[in-house]
Parts: structure tokens; C-alpha cells; sequence
């Protein structure tokens, strides 16, 4: 069955507003999992505007909870993470200014030092993901920097589905990058500003294997309770 990470950055974005201690994004994490998610993903950023290094001390230690850390290309970051230990990372890019994460990694430019960090990772059985844009260029450099899997930013298909724009060439193009992915031997993760629907139009690509979902999730909890935002994600995942 297709994978559903449940992102809870912003269970900490709420908590740091009022600089207190609720909610907290331990429990919450334990909730999400009891509630179905398959791994909960946090993103400690290098401005820690969320995730607090607390945090993922603390969620680290419950070895019931199988935790994917985001986390930037930088030595500092590997070193956090090789204390950790983590079950799984996905390494991302990050700039300071921006709102979220606005596209993928650049490989080419960043080729030495995402290889060393990948190499240091997998040698420490972290399994390690690239977050890159559907290209079939990033997936050959995903490859050769030796990743476990890629995980597509889907930012572009999600805006121009919420917008009701034509997305057929965009999902053509991510199936594309799906099956040379496949070929390769990666394993394939989607994941940014999905949603209900976006989340099933891309579930039509039988090789994404793990879908991982923030914003939304958080966002309609409040309104309808964790529990049944997960259920229907799951239930989304696991119709064909």
C-alpha cells in the first residue's frame, strides 16, 4: 500500500506563536501515528522557525515512531542528523526569506557536497531521498549521487489543480520521471502543497510509493480533527 508521511511542522508553528509548550509536536506526532500515518517528517530548519532541535531529540528517542527528517545540504545539519539518527532523511533546499520550500534541489551545482552528505548518511543505514523537480536530468544526478529514492516536488501540479488550470502536461511529465526513476532502481516519493485532489490525480502513478503532506493536513485538522484527515488520505492512497 502506498506510504502516507504525515509532515507536522506547523503543530510547531502554532505552538511557537504564544512561545509555550502547546501543541505539542511529540504527541502530536503519537496521535498521527495511532491514527495511521506511516511516518511522521520534520523539517529542522537552520532558522529553526518551527521544528525546535528539542523536538527532534525527543521524537527520535520513540523508536514507534518512524520519523523522516528534512533537513539542508550543510555539515552542520549531517552532524544533527548523525546524532539522531533519523529512520529516514530527505534532503532539501532552503533559503532564509522563503515562505516554504520553492523548488527543488540543484544537483549540478551542489554535486560534491549532497554526495558527500548522501554517502555519510546511507554508510549510517539512514535510507536518504533528494528533493528535486520532475526532471529527467536531476533523476540521472540522483542516481550518481547514490540515493535511496527522490521525492518529486509537486508545488507546480498542486497550484495549477487549485487554480483549475490545465495539469495534464505536468502529470505527464512526473509519470515520465516516475518510470525512469523506477527504472534506476530509486524509489519514488511526491510530496509539497498537496492536497485532497491533487493527492489523487498523482495516485494515479501506481510507482509513487510514499506521499508526504504538511500544510493541508495541519490546515483541515483544525477544522475536522487529525484522525478523520488522515483516514481520508489513506483511503485516497489505498484505492486504485
Amino acid at each position: 500500500m502506498t506510504k502516507l508521511g504525515v509532515n507536522i511542522d506547523h503543530i510547531a508553528t502554532v505552538r511557537n506563536a504564544r512561545g509555550d509548550r502547546h501543541p505539542d509536536p511529540y504527541l502530536s506526532a503519537k496521535i498521527a501515528i495511532k491514527y495511521g500515518a506511516d511516518s511522521i517528517t520534520i523539517h529542522l530548519r537552520e532558522d529553526r522557525r518551527h521544528i525546535k532541535d528539542k523536538d527532534l531529540m525527543i521524537i527520535s528517542s520513540n523508536n514507534q515512531i518512524p520519523l523522516n527528517l528534512e533537513m539542508a545540504a550543510t555539515k552542520k545539519m549531517l552532524k544533527i542528523a548523525l546524532k539522531r539518527k533519523p529512520d529516514f532523511v530527505c534532503i532539501v533546499p532552503e533559503k532564509r526569506a522563503e515562505i516554504t520550500t520553492e523548488g527543488g534541489l540543484d544537483l549540478k551545482k551542489n554535486r560534491k557536497k549532497i554526495k558527500y552528505i548522501v554517502n555519510k548518511l546511507i554508510n549510517s543505514k539512514i535510507r536518504t531521498s533528494l528533493f528535486i523537480d520532475p526532471s529527467i536530468k536531476d533523476i540521472k544526478l540522483a542516481k550518481q549521487l547514490g540515493a535511496n529514492c527522490i521525492e518529486i516536488h509537486t508545488g507546480k501540479i498542486s497550484n495549477l489543480v487549485k487554480n483549475k488550470l490545465n495539469y495534464k502536461k505536468e502529470l505527464t511529465k512526473i509519470n515520465k520521471c516516475a518510470k525512469y526513476a523506477h527504472l534506476l532502481g530509486l524509489e519514488i516519493h511526491a510530496g509539497h502543497g498537496l492536497d485532497y485532489k491533487t493527492t489523487k490525480i498523482l495516485k494515479r502513478i501506481n510507482l509513487i510509493t510514499e506521499f508526504n503532506i504538511g500544510h493541508f493536513i495541519i490546515g483541515e485538522s483544525i477544522l475536522y480533527g487529525l484522525k478523520k484527515v488522515i483516514k481520508n488520505f489513506k483511503n485516497i492512497l489505498k484505492n486504485k
